[in-house]
């Protein structure tokens, strides 16, 4: 743990930080840095959002899932690599003001990757992060006796990932590289970079810290939640330059802020950090599987932001094509949710028996849009939804009820 006075010190010793450390919770550098990702998400959001409307959800949808891979990974790595050695001195803060002008250059450069497959603003934005990411690693490698080898390994593998992005970027721009075949190798270069930290943590796992990491995630799902809230307003401009304040337009706005907070209830009924604290060998699939998670609340955003737009003016898609572009996000929300958290958990509080039947219905719904409507669609939507976390609460009060009953007549029966 960095000394108490860590921050008027212009050095320390770059040492892992503590995995039972008491009360660690998130510096505020590391809300400064998230707030970078604020700008970069809120991009990519408007962009697709953009394409529902007119019909392109489909078409837009590759280039979406590929643009927030890269924002989120690029969140991912500064992220893991701060709970396990966040010093906090002269020198992380320098660094890590590099790579929020990296990000501020990725997000500088997300429309036209989005809308026309022009990474080179990303790119740029991504050797900055990544410049700064490496020399963090290696300090920690040179500083960090115990953690050398997979700091170092970080860095070469962090290092080959970026070299192999940027012959991918020339590749393609010099022709060499086929339109058909550039997803391909964007999936293989992903897979590569998603496989960075299994090998660097092979023989040596870092000290990151469950809590802190699971309090890290938590604040970038109100990151999400925030862009989504802020794309469904942004919907309620675009109706009102068009015609003037309904019924409609309540009822719709309304729902989609009942169908957000239920949601974000949802995701905070589950307390990771205490599962990641018991179970550390399933960090992998938990981090990693949040990549769905926060696509899905972005997505989501985008389609609630073209469903409240279209209440003042025509929209060249189909009503069961702009529900299903929220439908599809938050039964994606829920399910994944459900995967990513049940194997922390003895008793998880998210079921089966109510998930399944909740992501089928939320499925099914679009299907009745051309008779009830995009208006009635999102109302029932949010209603679904609340039943749902409503049902999780009463399931997971019972359970806790139980195990307390249980834990009581265990202590009567050892003192008897």
């Amino acid at each position: 743990m960095p000394p108490a006075d860590a921050r008027n010190r212009i050095r320390i010793r770059m040492t892992a930080r503590a995995i039972d450390e008491p009360h660690r919770t998130a510096t505020q550098l590391e809300l400064l840095f998230d707030l970078t990702f604020v700008v970069a998400v809120a991009a990519v959001t408007a962009q697709y959002a953009h394409h529902i409307p007119d019909g392109r959800a489909l078409s837009g949808l590759v280039p979406f899932l590929q643009v927030f891979f890269a924002i989120w990974w690029a969140w991912m790595n500064f992220t893991w690599f701060a709970s396990s050695y966040d010093t906090d001195d002269a020198p992380y803060r320098l660094l890590t003001m590099v790579q929020m002008a990296g990000v501020l250059v990725l997000a500088a450069g997300v429309p036209a990757a989005a809308d026309h497959g022009d990474y080179r603003a990303v790119a740029v934005g991504y050797i900055i992060m990544r410049i700064a990411l490496v020399v963090q690693w290696v300090r920690a490698g040179v500083e960090d006796p115990a953690g050398r080898r997979t700091a170092l390994r970080y860095a070469l593998g962090i290092a080959v990932a970026q070299a192999a992005w940027i012959l991918w970027l020339v590749s393609a721009e010099a022709g060499v590289l086929p339109p058909a075949a550039q997803e391909p190798c964007f999936v293989a270069l992903a897979l590569l970079e998603l496989a960075v930290p299994r090998w660097a943590e092979r023989t040596s796992p870092t000290n990151w810290h469950p809590h802190h990491i699971a309090e890290r995630y938590g604040l970038f799902t109100i990151i999400l939640f925030g862009e989504s809230v802020l794309a469904a307003s942004n919907g309620v401009a675009g109706a009102l330059e068009d015609a003037e304040i309904s019924r409609r337009l309540v009822v719709i706005a309304g729902s989609a802020l009942v169908l957000l907070f239920v949601l974000w209830w949802l995701y905070f009924l589950l307390p990771a950090g205490e599962g990641l604290d018991d179970r550390r060998r399933l960090s992998y699939l938990w981090g990693y599987g949040h990549y769905g998670v926060f696509a899905s609340l972005a997505a989501l955003g985008a389609g609630l932001e073209a469903a409240v737009g279209q209440t003042g003016r025509d929209a060249e898609a189909s009503p069961i094509a702009i529900c299903y572009a929220m439908a599809i996000p938050t039964a994606a929300f829920v399910l994944l949710l459900w995967i990513v958290h049940a194997p922390l958990f003895a008793k998880p509080a998210l079921r089966p028996r109510a998930v399944l039947p909740g992501a089928t219905a939320i499925l099914l719904l679009p299907l009745a849009a051309p008779r009830i409507g995009v208006v009635a669609f999102v109302a029932v939507l949010a209603a679904v939804c609340v039943l749902l976390t409503a049902v999780t609460i009463v399931g997971g009060r019972g359970g806790a009820s139980r195990r307390a009953a249980k834990t009581a007549w265990t202590a009567d029966e050892r003192t008897g």
